[in-house]
């Protein structure tokens, strides 16, 4: 009973000490989420490749050595966000993420018009502008309305062999995310 009693306080110490160590360095690790990496990386509207070989980005680069990837922080308190690509590659998606990293809105090449990468995201409010005038660069735009002020664009694209690599690369570098 006694080896019990012994075995059970020792766990419960134990665990105590680890709870306490993750509090103390819980601080250390959500100061290094998403948006901050990608702010040491740029400034909003600059396009950022997500490569394996950047360390400080490796955690938001894709796994799967299939797809290569580019970033871009946004804030629509700026005004609307408008990404596009010029060219064409196999397939490419992209999701928006709010500052948190949790995902607002994803679409791909097959829901584009022409397959081609030409969208923007404003706020409820821009929208109600928008809608009343919509600039002569916005007519083949896909529209996203999103309740927030800061977030994140990645856009994906994949490659299906190494005879695509340099025609994704070349694709990937030449979006242009900007403020309208």
């Amino acid at each position: 009973m006694a080896r019990l009693l012994h075995a059970l306080l020792a766990g419960l110490v134990g665990a105590g000490i680890v709870h306490i160590a993750i509090l103390f360095f819980l601080p250390i690790f959500t100061e290094k989420d998403a948006w901050a990496r990608l702010a040491e990386a740029g400034e909003p509207y600059r396009v950022v490749r997500l490569e394996q070989g950047n360390p400080s980005l490796r955690s938001l680069a894709s796994p799967n050595p299939f797809f290569e990837a580019v970033a871009c922080r946004f804030d629509l308190s700026d005004g609307a966000l408008h990404l596009v690509g010029e060219g064409r590659v196999p397939f490419w998606s992209i999701s928006v993420y709010d500052r948190r990293g949790l995902n607002i809105y994803s679409l791909n090449d097959r829901t584009a018009t022409d397959d081609a990468l030409d969208f923007v995201v404003v706020t409820p409010a821009q929208m109600l502008t928008m809608r009343k005038e919509v600039p002569a660069e916005f007519t083949q735009s896909i529209f996203v309305e999103a309740d927030l002020t800061e977030g994140i664009v990645v856009v994906r694209a994949f490659v299906p062999d190494e005879s695509w690599r340099e025609a994704v690369s070349t694709y990937l570098e030449g979006i242009a995310c900007r403020s309208r």
